[in-house]
């Protein structure tokens, strides 16, 4: 509108100083506004958009303490990833961007039809007639976005998953050749993430290039139009020009507002997958204190299937005593680590019931179960902190003399002050610039510093060199000193013989239990493992 009057002053020679004075004032005022107004809404609006971003990151790392545990083991750790990152920050570029592009766009669209309206009605009409396209256009491309966006957002979700499976198992793909482009799950899938991105850019595009072609088209319509009553003299020659001019802007603003709306219903998919984790159903289990006075544990009936139709466990029905020892022994994929399992509430059974001290468990959340648990198994996560902290994970208020005095329990008091930096020292990520037997040892002592009065040890001395697991055997040792109630699944059997019960597992039942010269003098599973082992050990 400046530049109008602007023209109008050249075209018609009514050049006064006072009048370029007041133009020169509206400009700046112009500019003035405009920045204020642009300062103060861009810079809320990243403010606002990060602080919604934060809350509803801390919102989900909320969440995923209420969701069942077993949901982080049937593959779903990469869309939660995917959710907390990519799709937060995608709905975070709605709030900080696209929508205030919006506005911002489709205002001054509608202004500059309705200026154009008032400069020459037929004009306007044309420019009005231009943005019915627009409907079509938006339809075509929210159509793409349902075709294409939710299985790319899937697949994205399924190559995190990929990488993160990669990265964590580099060491051993690295072993077998099968790291880099060798890898046919990785490659596969991003492959798949590749084709499907090019799909989505490569349908959508014509559609965005035919709208953009239409809306330009309708400059030269306008010129013809406008030009029969600017040559008779009845349209100004700023006016022509004017008229002539927005067309132009014109096009380029639905260019800009198709681009930003395409990116706006993609990015409604990120919400909507933060809205599915957000409505992801809940241990809706008491919190209860699991407050018992002896801890045997008993499964009564229980049934349990990772996936429908694929039962695990079988009418298991079993005791195990309080403050004793009871091995699980078995083949590889009995059910063995899932009855431990089941105990620790990273799962629920499909039928039955489970009790710790003849109370039931079921209903209890897992929080609560898992205070009175400490557990030892073959797959020992650190944090990447130093060794003072990760054990004092286990008691929060743990003095460092009591840290230490575990330490010296679990056999790993030596290994520590060897180190430059001592207690002090930083384990890396998941511990590793430790060993395996450092890392179980340290596991040990944080199970030796919770003190818990259930002892879960799943195969802790598995896949150790006979130096470790010697040092393991003697800090499990230490830690069985304390009376406690003690399940433990081990691969060598003699290492369970003096087991005050062992409980033979074979396909999803208990098929024998009792003593070790109990289970000899049977002469079934039990007996046969017992043989198969000493003729190995020969």
């Amino acid at each position: 509108m400046a530049i109008y009057l602007l023209l109008q002053m050249l075209l018609n020679d009514s050049i006064t100083i006072e009048y370029i004075n007041n133009l020169t004032i509206l400009i700046v005022g112009i500019f003035v506004i405009r920045l204020l107004t642009y300062a103060f809404g861009y810079t809320q609006g990243q403010i606002g958009g990060g602080i919604v971003s934060r809350q509803i990151r801390l919102y989900l790392g909320d969440k995923f303490k209420r969701i069942p545990l077993g949901r982080f083991h049937q593959g779903q750790i990469g869309q939660y990833v995917n959710t907390m990152t990519s799709d937060v920050s995608g709905y975070e570029q709605i709030l900080t961007h696209k929508t205030g592009n919006l506005v911002k766009n489709i205002s001054l669209s509608l202004m500059l039809i309705v200026f154009v309206c008032f400069l020459y009605l037929p004009a306007g009409v044309i420019l009005m007639a231009v943005s019915l396209l627009f409907i079509p256009n938006m339809w075509l491309s929210f159509r793409i976005v349902k075709n294409y966006g939710n299985t790319r957002n899937n697949v994205c979700a399924e190559a995190v998953s990929s990488i993160v499976e990669y990265v964590n198992g580099i060491q051993t793909l690295r072993a077998y050749g099968m790291s880099g482009t060798k890898n046919k799950t990785i490659t596969n899938v991003l492959e798949e993430y590749s084709k499907i991105s090019y799909k989505y850019e490569a349908t959508g595009i014509p559609v965005a290039f035919s709208f953009n072609m239409l809306t330009w088209l309708s400059l030269p319509v306008v010129m013809i139009v406008a030009s029969k009553p600017w040559i008779e003299g009845n349209l100004s020659g700023v006016n022509y020009l004017m008229v002539t001019m927005m067309p132009m802007l014109l096009a380029k603003l639905y260019m800009t507002i198709s681009v930003d709306l395409f990116g706006y219903k993609n990015m409604m998919i990120s919400k909507r997958k933060i809205q599915k984790v957000v409505n992801e159903p809940e241990e809706n289990n008491s919190a209860k204190p699991l407050q018992v006075d002896k801890y045997d544990i008993v499964f009564d009936n229980v049934d349990f299937s990772y996936l429908p139709g694929e039962t695990v466990l079988k009418k298991v029905s079993f005791k195990i005593p309080d403050k004793k020892l009871t091995a699980i022994v078995g083949d590889s994929g009995s059910g063995k680590s899932t009855i431990i399992n089941l105990i620790s509430k990273y799962y629920e059974p499909t039928n039955g019931t489970i009790y710790i001290g003849s109370q039931p468990i079921n209903n209890i959340a897992a929080e609560q179960v898992l205070k009175q648990i400490s557990m030892v198994d073959q797959d020992v996560f650190l944090f990447d902190d130093t060794i003072r902290e990760n054990i004092r994970h286990a008691r929060s208020n743990a003095t460092d003399k009591e840290i230490e005095e575990a330490c010296k329990a679990a056999n790993c008091d030596g290994f520590i002050r060897s180190m430059e930096k001592s207690y002090d020292t930083s384990v890396g990520e998941n511990g590793s610039l430790l060993s395996g037997g450092e890392r179980q040892r340290i596991s040990i002592a944080r199970a030796i510093l919770k003190n818990s009065p259930i002892l879960l040890l799943d195969e802790a001395t598995a896949s150790l060199d006979i130096e470790n697991e010697l040092a393991v055997k003697q800090a499990i040792l230490n830690l069985l000193n304390n009376k406690k109630t003690v399940i433990m699944i081990a691969h060598t059997l003699s290492i369970v013989k003096n087991a005050d019960q062992i409980l033979v597992v074979a396909d999803g039942k208990i098929v024998e239990a009792g003593t070790h010269e109990e289970l000899l003098n049977k002469k079934g599973k039990y007996a046969a493992m017992w043989k198969a082992e000493e003729k190995l050990s020969e």
